[in-house]
């Protein structure tokens, strides 16, 4: 046995019992110490970096380490196996992904003002905002020797009075604290529930002073969590907050998640990083913030991909990938929060907005209902710009959709310098065409320095390399200067920062290698695009509109994105970033139970392309990967100045 100390940088230590020859990534994640790792732990993304401070490892030689960072302890923990105690520092950019949970401040407009207009547009178009839950402040007199009536009995009578209902549903989980309750507030007590037609199913009795009828709306990223509590008679937002997705320690796309939640307690884990670390963690720090008590949340729902939602209940996720990619189900009722042990009401619903096949999953059906071209006659393009790719085109007569696996490079992922977008990532870039010098938009306070590249900064780097002719089509750098340096091997690199202007002391550069891997997921974007239009016979000018949604797509340089042939060449006045549309989805479906049918009918009503199995798919991804296409046609707007 072995003794390892993991040094959480301005985090303190987490100390773990080992076996001599256990894997430092595998055992990280027994010891629940967040360390970035997109490719879960196969050694190819360079990202899992720490630093042996005491002791040794057994290491395997990683190109994604120097000499001499490794002569200064820097290891990949993926590559290394325990020879003995040791003491490893997890630098806070490994861990950033889940320590920088926000919360949102709701005194910006901007912030209230994307749902306020989304349930306005909803409701534009016939969704009539309204549920079935009810609050109820009651008085009771309490019982005495002429007044025998039990506690169940006399709450009934209350309710059947106050709401004008016929039959009151009290379950087990309302009846054991029941007499506890009326007893503590002397028969005065807040009762909450939802209306079934003459019935009404209590949910909660409660403080008389807790009027509080809440909903929480989920949207489960592969990469990134984001949640709201609204408030359900309303509409007004209470709280809004976001956290990386625990899940990914074990894998940046769904392909590595679903194999490792098939390894022996795989699923297990899965379902902890998701529920246990992500949402209970959000959800308890946004009732802080909106003062109310986790358990006025009555109702919840949730748009996330298929992958995520199969890992959220627990459910074997392994069909999703295996032809013929059948999922467990689409659709789903009767999930509650107390099975998932959420910090809610237990009686909660959980609405999940419906899958529509293995790959695009409820988060790009919620994204559809809250985008709204299920009630337009113009032909519009949905894009979901995030680990995976997912593409909706159509209009009120039909919805054809798609999805695309883009891989992370969007996120950072498979690219040498590249993050998620936190404090230090280069958001935005342009460059001097003579001087090839470059001025940077670096993510979080003025004077932070550069750490790193996201994705929106890959993409205007990558537009701009090819605008100033320093990279040709292949993504080979083709000038020489200050700027573009080559390996041993030959290999071109364009530096944006040198060591000594980054954060990290680390340069920040993007290499041939990185542009090839984003050059393939915009490939795959474009060619699922081209595809789809295909398959109902359209092409590129039949598109009246863009909606381009995603975390990524706020950052976006939308005429960047067509110069590189990830996005079709079409007007940029017809592109419009409509926001993480899934989210505004769930809003809509956790407070409108016509919104949660309506979704459900778009699921219902929209046809799904496995691009994998259609003739010509594979044709058209090999002509995307180039800059911007192999047919100039395409583009006539994309050119080198």
């Amino acid at each position: 046995m072995a003794k390892v100390i993991f040094q959480l940088e301005d985090a303190g230590q987490v100390a773990i019992e080992a076996n001599v020859g256990d894997n430092l990534l595998e055992l990280a994640r027994r010891a629940n110490v967040a360390i970035d790792a997109p490719c879960s732990g196969n050694g190819s993304c360079g990202k899992c970096r720490v630093q042996l401070l005491e002791g040794n490892l057994d290491t395997i030689p990683s190109r994604h380490i120097s000499d001499e960072e490794f002569a200064a302890g820097w290891r990949l923990s993926c590559n290394c196996k325990i020879v003995g105690d040791c003491t490893v520092l997890v630098p806070d950019i490994a861990s950033a992904y889940q320590s920088r949970m926000k919360t949102a401040d709701l005194s910006s407009p901007q912030e209230i003002a994307i749902f306020e207009t989304a349930q306005k547009e909803l409701q534009e178009s016939g969704i009539v905002f309204e549920n079935t839950y009810r609050c109820a402040v009651l008085s009771m007199s309490a019982p005495n020797e002429d007044d025998t009536m039990p506690d169940i009995e006399r709450l009934t009578w209350a309710v059947q009075e106050a709401l004008g209902v016929e039959k009151v549903d009290i379950p087990y989980a309302v009846m054991v604290k029941l007499a506890k309750t009326l007893r503590e507030f002397d028969f005065t007590v807040a009762v909450k529930g939802r209306l079934d037609g003459s019935t009404f199913r209590c949910m909660e009795v409660c403080d008389p002073q807790d009027t509080a009828l809440v909903g929480c709306a989920i949207d489960i990223g592969t990469t990134t969590v984001t949640m709201v509590l609204v408030d359900m008679e309303n509409g007004k937002i209470l709280a809004k907050g976001s956290s990386g997705n625990g899940q990914i320690r074990y894998g940046a796309d769904v392909i590595n998640r679903i194999i490792q939640q098939s390894r022996p307690g795989g699923r297990k884990n899965l379902q902890k990083a998701i529920v246990e670390e992500t949402l209970n963690p959000i959800i308890r720090n946004l009732c802080r913030s909106a003062r109310i008590s986790p358990e006025s949340i009555v109702r919840l729902s949730v748009g996330a991909n298929t992958t995520m939602n199969h890992l959220l209940i627990g459910v074997d996720a392994d069909p999703v990938r295996m032809d013929p990619y059948i999922p467990s189900f689409f659709g789903w009722e009767g999930l509650l929060g107390g099975d998932l042990k959420l910090p809610v009401n237990p009686l909660a619903p959980v609405i999940i907005a419906p899958n529509i096949g293995s790959y695009v999953g409820g988060d790009i059906t919620a994204g559809t209902l809250a985008s709204l071209i299920w009630d337009k006659d113009e032909m519009s393009l949905f894009i979901d710009l995030g680990t995976n790719g997912e593409i909706v085109f159509g209009n009120r007569d039909f919805l054809m959709s798609c999805a695309c696996s883009a891989g992370p490079a969007f996120e950072g992922g498979d690219i040498s310098c590249g993050m998620r977008a936190t404090d230090g990532a280069v958001e935005a870039c342009v460059l001097d065409k003579q001087t090839m010098e470059p001025a940077l938009t670096i993510v979080g306070d003025p004077g932070q320095k550069c750490v790193g590249i996201c994705g929106s900064g890959i993409i205007d780097i990558i537009s701009e390399l090819y605008r100033c002719g320093i990279i040709n089509a292949k993504g080979l750098f083709v000038r020489e200067g200050k700027r573009v340096a080559r390996d041993q091997h030959g290999m071109g690199r364009y530096i944006l920062a040198f060591p000594e202007e980054t954060e990290t002391g680390r340069e920040v550069s993007i290499n041939e290698v990185d542009i090839d891997n984003f050059i393939r997921a915009k490939g795959a974007i474009f060619s699922a695009i081209d595809t789809l239009l295909q398959s109902v016979d359209m092409s590129v000018e039949c598109i009246d509109h863009v909606y381009v949604a995603g975390g990524i797509g706020s950052g976006i340089n939308m005429k960047n994105a067509v110069n590189i042939g990830m996005l079709p060449d079409v007007e940029l006045e017809k592109f419009s970033y409509i926001g993480n549309s899934s989210l505004t989805g769930a809003y809509a479906m956790v407070i409108s139970d016509q919104a949660t049918e309506k979704c459900a009918e778009v699921g219902a009503n929209m046809t799904y392309l496995e691009l994998s199995t259609y003739p010509g798919y594979m044709d058209s991804f090999v002509a995307a990967c180039f800059i911007p296409h192999t047919d100039a046609s395409l583009f006539p707007n994309s050119k080198q100045e």
